[in-house]
């Protein structure tokens, strides 16, 4: 699948690959995940300075009201360049929740920060033991008071939960679920950082009675369900959108590796059974470009159109993930496997790509309950 971009759109794309193969080698991304918050704040505050962070948002909050393609040209990008400052988390999904439901005084206490690189929001949505890839199955309870909410349950991986000057909980209430704006530091939150299977900093939170004022509660009470499906939709084509970046680079760096191995005095590339391996990921890599397009373009599609389209691209792109992870790393050989070469790190984030809003064989039952994809044409 090909389409053609805008000039704006060209220019961004050339402006953050740029940005990724000036500024963010291999080196920087170790850099990063050894500092404390697993990221650095000086790439962070640069990504603000280019505008990235202001991206989704809308002209009116300060942003600049990017869709579903620009989302895709960013995130193909840093996908290339392994960046492990928490864009999906803090921006698309935190931020999002916040652009979706968000009422206008809540929007402006805190646009101007999050755009700015100086304010950052955590979504604490996924449980502990709980049922997986659901909105609604919600252990985490909020009970209404005189003068608010009291939240009592456990959230896990968290993406840069530890680092958020605001969470954004997701708890069931009477009227359905319902999202809050909680402060990390309040009485009754427990939060414990550490390291993700990707190498990406994630937090497990511990709620106790926690009290929220009636003010804290994001869009309206029970509203939770609709705002995290269309959320979760949204980031997961942006998901795809990395995985299709990281499968890129790992392509061209295992084939630069096929040309400068020697074996039996010859370079490794040269045998016929290693080049079709190589074309197997090339065609699996452009399988899952096309697919990321589609997700990108079912932004604006109807309800049910979108859900499946984005259904397809997950599934397809994990597929082809894993395909490529395990490919590259097998061609590589054991330096492969090593912390301190980069293609071990971007299997690692691949696998969590998949696992990420549901992996293959969920969006694969997606489809088949739904009696397969809408026809096109």
């Amino acid at each position: 699948m090909d389409f053609d971009l805008t000039e704006e759109q060209r220019l961004l794309s050339e402006t953050v690959s740029r940005f990724v193969a000036d500024r963010y080698d291999f080196h920087s991304r170790l850099k990063a995940m050894a500092e404390e918050r697993g990221y650095s704040r000086a790439i962070w505050g640069q990504m603000a300075d280019l505008g990235l962070l202001g991206l989704p948002f809308a002209e009116d909050d300060g942003g600049f009201g990017g869709g579903g393609v620009e989302t895709l040209l960013v995130m193909e990008a840093l996908g290339r360049g392994l960046v492990v400052e928490p864009y999906a988390g803090a921006i698309l999904l935190a931020g999002g929740a916040l652009r979706l439901a968000g009422s206008p005084a809540q929007k402006a206490a805190r646009m101007e920060g999050i755009i700015a690189g100086q304010y950052l929001m955590a979504l604490a949505h996924s449980e502990p033991d709980g049922p997986r890839h659901t909105v609604d199955q919600l252990r985490t309870r909020a009970i209404a008071d005189d003068k608010g909410w009291r939240l009592t349950g456990a959230k896990t991986a968290v993406i840069a939960g530890d680092s958020a000057d605001e969470l954004i909980v997701s708890a069931a209430t009477p009227g359905g679920v319902t999202l809050f704006l909680v402060d990390p530091q309040a009485d009754g939150v427990v939060v414990q950082g550490r390291s993700g299977y990707d190498g990406c900093r994630v937090a497990d939170l511990r709620l106790d009675g926690v009290w929220a004022p009636a003010n804290a509660v994001l869009g309206g009470v029970g509203s939770g369900s609709a705002t995290l499906t269309r959320l979760f939709e949204e980031v997961t084509a942006a998901l795809v959108a990395e995985a299709v970046g990281i499968m890129t680079d790992a392509l061209n760096t295992t084939v630069d590796y096929l040309k400068t191995r020697s074996q039996f005095g010859v370079a490794i590339g040269s045998f016929q059974a290693l080049q079709h391996r190589a074309v197997d990921m090339m065609m699996q890599v452009e399988l899952a470009r096309s697919m990321a397009i589609l997700a990108a373009l079912s932004m604006d599609m109807p309800a049910e159109e979108r859900r499946l389209n984005i259904a397809a691209a997950k599934a397809k792109v994990g597929q082809a993930a894993r395909f490529v992870g395990q490919q590259a790393v097998q061609l590589h050989g054991a330096i492969g496997l090593t912390l301190e070469y980069k293609i071990g790190h971007a299997f690692k984030r691949l696998t969590a790509i998949d696992a990420l809003l549901g992996d293959a064989d969920h969006h694969l039952d997606v489809i088949a309950e739904a009696g397969g994809l809408p026809a096109i044409g």
